[in-house]
């Protein structure tokens, strides 16, 4: 009886996201199409950013439908010959084909909506594009994309690009409003409820189709792999990050390598050349480049991964992923700071069921002094080397052959493709939360969350339900706001390590917060922070089941000074205290409740840590290899390991498990034997 209530939730489950009207391998075909349908646009669309870098305009026009339409600020213009000549036109000499020209384009947190037909589908997306010309004009950018996209003979394509240009500026002067004017709210192509269905009902019935159930079961498979290879590459960035070299370590298979194909940054400061590193030994000389083991006071190390393209092996065994990172490095006790644009293009290998890195090869395209700038191409002659770039046009359509299927039915099938399909679900409403909140949408927000879900408002407390969530946002920003704003704190929420449950209907996810912001007074600029959140299956949708917010770990004190130069620290300065608002509407759990948890930041039961100290990072999973807990003593109390979600050891009545959910495993045991993804 048991073992049949939980195959019946399993399929419910699935239906509501999938809407499977039957488990034939007709009906199963139509809905991993649908799942690889969300995945190829990203895919397509972080394709665009990576050809765009190397200036490769040409090619990216070959990622549109032949009508498409590009709408970039006030310009329109239709069809692959026009969009290539606006391309090169609005790159100018900040092309990114000539070493020191610089032409990153960031394409991140995708809100993706696919139509019930599966042909055509939109995407919400943050941008943001570093610019330079190597002989000393630079240029920065950013916005919003609402973009469509459509499934022809030979795949998805874009068929418009809508870029909402929002702020704007020269390195030298940062980035402020466009005009000096307000920001309108950008037209949204989802609602709160829709964000939680990428996937909606299909129509009618299944067509037929010769796929096999051996060969549905290698896509899955694939699916699957993807996830974790995902989750492996964006959890190895946030423990360099922190400079957590034995947790890297841990990560790689032994025969291994790491390449840095060009020149970056010493613990020193200065410049030093690439090289490669083998076996482990090698992997941790490798990192100790950027300095020793453990992150101490006014050190920042971060590294944020954005427009990561994966791609699975058909024999299951091999992957690949590239993508961009964007290292903003520094130390507060000598005033200095760099940026790095680096690419990277790593191979991963799967041992005895588990994926490890097998090859790290880092090519840093341009290192730059924070107070100088990109503009005269860094400190020194850039690298010019393009990684291999993955062709996302043929990679779902490559042969990907069959397994036996004697022991596999299509209901398990069905809960391992709803697997896949949760960590798209998850990535949705992890974004539409950003996007909301940057528009301080407090209705919209609080319809985000499950009927049961809790909410952390920074420095005063979680808040239980949706609708005090809601009230507890207007009581914070007030009722009465204008739709133009004069500045923006945007939230963006890239890099996302999701743990999805056995069954599919709850997730874990741990997200950065990459924050610049805009104005119309003064120049932007960054901070930067962690959420821990959790998102669970609710009537069909995805919900936000609890959020979190860890903040801030760093913080730039202006876009001249950056990261580098904060004000001094004050030993004697008494913690604020918390916001006015809540002794008129007091949280269901404060911050200090919490107890250690939350201790060092604001509003917490210890004393506030604030950059340059550093602030104590927790994670919510093990390491995704060895099972190693981050809190084993090895970095001096500056990381910890907290499961489920942040307030539930104050009050376990909100946890998933008291509410009828799994809690989804948090990593392999020391051994390693236990894996998550089974």
């Amino acid at each position: 009886m048991l073992a049949a209530i939980k195959l019946a939730f399993k399929l419910s489950a699935l239906a509501c996201t999938l809407a499977l009207a039957d488990t034939t391998v007709n009906s199963l075909a139509r809905d991993v199409s649908r799942v690889e349908s969300i995945r190829e646009i990203k895919d397509i669309q972080r394709a665009f950013a990576h050809l765009a870098q190397f200036g490769r305009f040409n090619e990216a026009t070959t990622l549109f439908s032949p009508d498409a339409t590009f709408t970039w600020g006030a310009d329109t213009v239709t069809g692959h010959s026009d969009i290539e000549e606006f391309l090169y036109n609005h790159a100018g000499d900040m092309d990114g084909r000539k070493p020191g020209s610089l032409n990153t384009l960031v394409i991140e947190n995708p809100v993706v909506s696919l139509s019930a037909d599966g042909r055509i589908a939109k995407a919400r997306w943050n941008g943001l594009r570093f610019a330079g010309d190597g002989d000393g004009e630079s240029w920065i950018e950013g916005g919003i994309y609402e973009n469509q996209y459509v499934r022809g003979e030979s795949g998805w394509r874009i068929s418009l690009l809508h870029y909402y240009a929002m702020y704007e500026g020269t390195y030298e002067d940062g980035w402020r409003n466009i005009g000096g004017r307000g920001i309108p709210i950008i037209p949204y192509h989802f609602s709160p409820e829709g964000a939680g269905v990428p996937i909606p009902a299909a129509e009618g019935n299944a067509v037929g189709t010769n796929t096999t159930l051996g060969e549905l079961q290698v896509r899955i498979q694939r699916l699957n792999d993807e996830d974790e290879v995902r989750n492996l590459m964006h959890a190895h960035g946030y423990y360099v990050d922190r400079r957590m070299w034995t947790d890297v370590v841990d990560l790689h298979t032994t025969k291994t390598k790491v390449t840095i194909t060009g020149k970056g940054i010493c613990s020193n400061n200065t410049l030093c050349t690439g090289n490669t590193y083998n076996g482990l030994d090698g992997v941790r000389k490798a990192l100790e480049r950027m300095g020793p083991e453990g992150l101490t006071t006014g050190v920042n190390n971060d590294h944020p991964i954005v427009d990561l393209i994966v791609e699975v092996n058909p024999n299951g065994q091999r992957a690949v992923a590239r993508g961009i990172e964007i290292a903003m490095r520094g130390n507060a006790n000598n005033k200095t700071a760099s940026w790095e644009f680096n690419v990277f293009r790593n191979n991963f290998v799967k041992e005895d069921g588990v994926w490890k890195i097998k090859a790290i090869e880092t090519t840093p395209l341009i290192v730059a002094d924070y107070h100088k700038g990109w503009g005269n191409g860094g400190l020194d002659v850039p690298n010019w080397y393009v990684p291999p770039l993955i062709d996302v046009k043929s990679y779902r359509a490559r042969g990907i052959g069959s397994l036996s299927t004697s022991n596999i039915t299509t209901a398990e099938l069905q809960r391992r493709l709803l697997r896949s399909a949760a960590y798209d679900g998850t990535e949705n409403q992890s974004h539409a939360y950003g996007y909301l909140l940057d528009d301080i949408a407090c209705d919209s927000v609080s319809r985000l969350f499950a009927l049961h879900g809790h909410k952390l408002s920074p420095f005063a407390g979680f808040y239980l339900t949706p609708q005090r969530i809601k009230n507890a946002c207007f009581a914070s920003y007030g009722t009465n706001r204008s739709a133009l704003r004069n500045s923006i704190s945007f939230h963006w929420r890239p890099q996302p390590v999701i743990l999805v449950s056995n069954d599919g209907r709850s997730a874990t996810l741990r997200a950065r917060l990459l924050q610049p912001s805009t104005s119309t007074t003064k120049a932007g600029s960054f901070n930067s922070a962690m959420y821990h959140d959790q998102v669970v299956l609710e009537n069909g949708r995805w919900r936000l089941w609890s959020v979190t917010i860890d903040e801030f770990y760093w913080q730039s004190s202006s876009w001249k000074e950056g990261w580098s130069n904060p004000p001094p620290l004050n030993a004697s300065k008494p913690d604020p205290e918390p916001a006015g608002w809540t002794k008129k509407y007091p949280p269901d759990v404060t911050v200090r409740e919490v107890g250690e948890r939350e201790a060092g930041f604001r509003g917490g039961s210890g004393k506030v840590v604030e950059w340059p100290a550093i602030q104590k990072m927790w994670f919510a999973y093990r390491n995704l290899v060895s099972g190693r807990t981050p809190d084993e003593g090895r970095y001096e109390g500056k990381v910890g390991f907290w499961e489920g979600c942040v307030p539930c050891k104050v009050r376990p009545d909100w946890s998933l498990v008291a509410n009828g959910y799994e809690e989804p495993q948090v990593g392999p045991a020391s051994n390693g034997t236990l894996r998550m993804w089974r």
